[in-house]
């Protein structure tokens, strides 16, 4: 089997939807079902793919295409020459890591698109005036024309079946995890951090509104200036600029915390699982998810985590993470709920197996491509 993942999007830089890729394409060549997997990229993202992600198994071919990063460009390069490049190549199946503008009359061969959250519709502001209406158009034709739909979490699965019933009730829906897995991951003392020593609590996330980062900072000024934690405590943001950056760059500096708390976006894996395996605390105060991958890998290095209460982190975390309440007085919640996990021992280590494993998500995604080629 050959399948071709779409995984061009105009980040210079790793974010979630680069890794979420680059794990589809791993799982997939894990399997002997596989014999190819056509990785499609923009030529700027080629670089970091390969130094970030690990895709070193001979069945992954990295196709870099030359076009200007620009939306005009990636959007006219997905609705035109996406079709040109398949018929060429003739995979079995063509995944796309996220939803981009296509016309399925111009595909010979089955069409998935994996969906990993609503935020055009459900936080507009992310993207800003009027870029959440191509956003939006953009989700309708990936879902509308797709002959099959991966839904990162049952809660995205849900408002799916919410925002388009009719596509919902087809049955060509289906929930695949992202997984996770750092198994040949050695890990790496980020230098740049300079965290040796030093204790620390963790964020990874973009810079969007929905992330809620400012209050993540403005509960940590509050538990430093009330010497609730160990004053050296830093703070670390692990994520690509966006919409928000300029606004969280302006209250660190209101805050007088720019010796205290950084952000950081160039991280590799080796790094990052560092970062889980030694900090602290893992912080997600997200008021809406699709599904978070950072806080699932938090939890396969059994790090203690605090999260919002809203059901995608319920979903995912069950049990194992400490929740605060984002509806009243959210700064003062998240503080005590740091200030309890912290007092907690250190987390066990799991027996059981990893809900979010590789072996899982492999098995998941080839049987429903087998149900999408066989026409069921």
């Amino acid at each position: 089997m050959h399948i071709l993942i779409s995984a061009l999007s105009r980040f210079t830089q790793p974010t979630g939807l680069c890794r979420g890729a680059a794990n589809l394409a791993k799982c997939l060549a894990a399997s002997e079902q596989v014999e190819q997997v056509t990785l499609v990229l923009g030529s700027w993202q080629k670089g970091y793919f390969e130094e970030d992600f690990q895709l070193n198994s001979p069945k992954i071919n990295i196709l870099p295409i030359q076009i200007k990063n620009s939306s005009l460009k990636r959007n006219f390069w997905f609705m035109f020459n996406l079709p040109k490049l398949i018929k060429k190549l003739q995979p079995d199946i063509a995944h796309f890591s996220f939803p981009i503008p296509f016309l399925n009359s111009l595909f010979s061969v089955p069409i998935l698109s994996t969906i990993h959250d609503f935020y055009p519709y459900e936080k507009p502001e992310n993207f800003g005036f009027p870029n959440y209406l191509f956003n939006q158009l953009f989700t309708y034709m990936a879902i509308q024309n797709s002959d099959g739909i991966v839904c990162v979490s049952q809660d995205t699965l849900d408002r799916l079946k919410y925002y388009f019933p009719k596509v919902y009730a087809k049955g060509n829906s289906r929930v695949v995890y992202n997984y996770v897995d750092f198994e040949q991951t050695q890990p790496k003392l980020p230098h740049q951090l300079n965290l040796e020593t030093t204790p620390f609590i963790l964020s990874v996330a973009q810079h969007r509104k929905n992330k809620n980062l400012d209050l993540l900072i403005a509960a940590y000024a509050k538990l430093i200036e009330q010497h609730k934690i160990d004053p050296s405590t830093q703070l670390i943001f692990v994520g690509s600029t966006g919409p928000e950056t300029g606004n969280l760059i302006e209250l660190i500096h209101k805050k007088s915390l720019a010796d205290r708390v950084f952000l950081t976006s160039s991280i590799d894996d080796q790094q990052l699982c560092w970062l889980y395996q030694h900090c602290d605390l893992m912080v997600c105060p997200s008021s809406t998810e699709g599904f978070c991958l950072p806080l699932a890998e938090a939890l396969y290095f059994s790090a203690r985590v605090v999260c919002s209460d809203i059901p995608i982190f319920r979903e995912v975390g069950a049990s194992d993470c400490f929740y605060f309440d984002l509806k009243q007085n959210p700064v003062q919640n998240l503080s005590q709920a740091i200030v309890d996990a912290l007092k907690q021992s250190d987390p066990q280590l799991k027996t059981e197996p990893f809900r979010f494993s590789k072996t899982t998500a492999m098995k998941q995604y080839l049987e429903f491509y087998s149900s999408l080629s066989l026409g069921d």
